[in-house]
């Protein structure tokens, strides 16, 4: 796997402008694929959800998922889009041995929903994002390349399973978003995040990306800084994680710009993004779009929506992602730091479910961006994939509310939970992590310490209580963590002072 050369991300910004196009693919969350009946349940035995239909068998005819178009209208109009009055599928040709049918049906010049807009906020500054299109079409197989290099070229031999093949997707399009400067990588994680927010709230998609249910392809390219122009870009594709959308966003930028301060030239190109190393490589070169030779699908009919139903699908949309974001904020008494944080970091709706199980909003938030964050990041995934349950972080401070751990004891906790140990209470309960309540044990340790550390001892007795914290943490040594600290000093101030 080859390096590439890169300029530092500062000089990047001096000397160019960075633009981005963000494509992201949603897959929906209906019970069968967009023009079969095949169940869409993720993790099935390879190649057990398929049919004539998605497997391009002649003959075969596909009919439109109604549940999948009602979910991409109510993308659309989450997004601030128009919704068409007419639309068509059409058939985007290519090869690929994930393309069971040599052409993917999606839709090309006449998408449902169009015409739209986001906003987002990256660290008090607000930026509009463009939305060119919301198109319905239908989602590929997957191959797997075995071999040391995970890719096709280089591989020993490929295995296809077509049970993704035939999925429902929607593919949501941005215009160029421009004017972000140093702050582009950032906007691009803004922007998936609140799409996931969003999305969620619609309950369209479980939007797993570990699962490849929501995946970004990040179109890159830099100009002349203060020429107002767009350079030639690149694609990233496939990137699943929200921290390495600003991740790859961030390395293509700088590796743009080490080739153009050389005086090279940009590839249209796509490429991959390698989340061990955090790099990008050549993938194919880029099509146009005449490249696909689109033409009207000729098996489905157009769909046609109504406006009164349209009007209704708007009237039932959730609430907006930012009036949730205020209005929570203001319940929870968050500052606006504490507020930017938790969204920033993908953790909104853990605290919401968090505090909904009984916790105490600023418990809540304590865990997941403390604690958890620093798990998920050492673990290389997001905090919501790192397999705790907001459930399970209510009911683990409710032990601490209630006496029966402190926070120190509480990590333990999470350690049991992520291995798998059972609930809060059975890890407690396992390992034996019950705060000691036992008056008669927690004399004799503070005998002990007071025993082991005379120095301090005289200190504490000649009035300088604030050297009580070094036998507290002498009883707490010994006690293994397990025992309650506030007990503690008062003991050892009942026999000194």
């Amino acid at each position: 796997m080859s390096t590439d050369t890169l300029l530092s991300y500062e000089e990047a910004l001096e000397k160019f402008d960075p633009a981005m196009g963000l494509e992201v693919h949603v897959e929906l969350n209906t019970a069968s694929k967009m023009f079969c009946g095949c169940p869409t349940e993720f993790g099935a035995e390879p190649n057990t959800q398929v049919c004539p239909t998605c497997l391009g068998l002649p003959g075969a005819m596909p009919v439109v998922n109604a549940k999948a178009v009602e979910s991409a209208i109510r993308i659309g109009l989450a997004l601030n889009c128009q919704i068409a009055e007419w639309c068509r599928f059409a058939r985007k040709n290519y090869f690929y041995p994930d393309m069971p049918k040599n052409f993917q049906t999606s839709q090309y010049d006449e998408p449902i929903a169009f015409d739209g807009w986001t906003e987002v906020v990256v660290d008090g500054e607000t930026y509009r994002i463009e939305i060119e299109r919301a198109h319905m079409e239908e989602d590929t197989g997957k191959s797997t390349h075995i071999g040391t290099s995970g890719r096709i070229h280089g591989a020993d031999y490929s295995l296809v399973d077509y049970n993704r093949a035939g999925i429902p997707l929607i593919e949501i399009v941005t215009r160029p978003i421009t004017g972000t400067r140093e702050k582009a990588p950032a906007v691009a994680r803004a922007y998936v995040a609140q799409l996931r927010e969003m999305l969620l709230g619609l309950g369209v998609s479980d939007v797993r990306m570990e699962q490849g249910s929501l995946r970004c392809d990040v179109n890159l390219s830099l100009a002349p800084a203060g020429s107002g122009t767009l350079g030639t870009r690149t694609e990233t594709k496939n990137v699943n994680s929200l921290r390495s959308v600003e991740r790859a966003a961030r390395y293509e930028i700088q590796r743009h710009a080490a080739i153009l301060d050389a005086g090279g030239t940009i590839r249209q190109e796509t490429r991959h993004w390698h989340e061990d190393t955090g790099i990008t490589t050549s993938g194919r070169d880029k099509s146009d779009a005449e490249d696909y030779r689109y033409f009207p699908e000729p098996d489905l009919v157009p769909v046609a929506p109504s406006r009164e139903w349209v009007e209704e699908l708007r009237a039932g949309l959730p609430e907006d992602p930012q009036k949730r974001r205020a209005r929570l904020q203001a319940e929870w008494g968050f500052s606006d730091l504490e507020m930017r944080d938790t969204v920033g970091a993908g953790a909104l709706t853990l605290v919401e479910e968090t505090i909904a199980a009984g916790a105490a909003p600023q418990a809540a938030r304590k865990w997941w961006l403390g604690e958890l964050a620093r798990r998920a990041n050492d673990s290389g995934v997001e905090v919501s994939d790192l397999g705790v349950t907001p459930a399970q972080v209510a009911a683990v401070q409710a032990l601490v509310d209630a006496g029966t751990i402190n926070d120190k004891l509480a990590r333990q906790v999470f350690d049991g939970l992520l291995a798998g140990e059972g609930t809060p209470e059975e890890v407690v309960a396992a390992r034996g992590l019950e705060i000691v309540s036992d008056e008669g044990a927690l004399a004799v340790a503070v005998d002990n310490a007071i025993a082991a550390n005379p120095a301090v001892a005289d200190k504490i007795r000649d009035g300088k209580v604030a050297a009580a914290g070094a036998l507290i943490g002498a009883v707490m040594k010994e006690m293994r963590g397990q025992a309650d600290a506030n007990r503690v000093r008062e003991l050892i101030l009942e026999r000194l002072t």
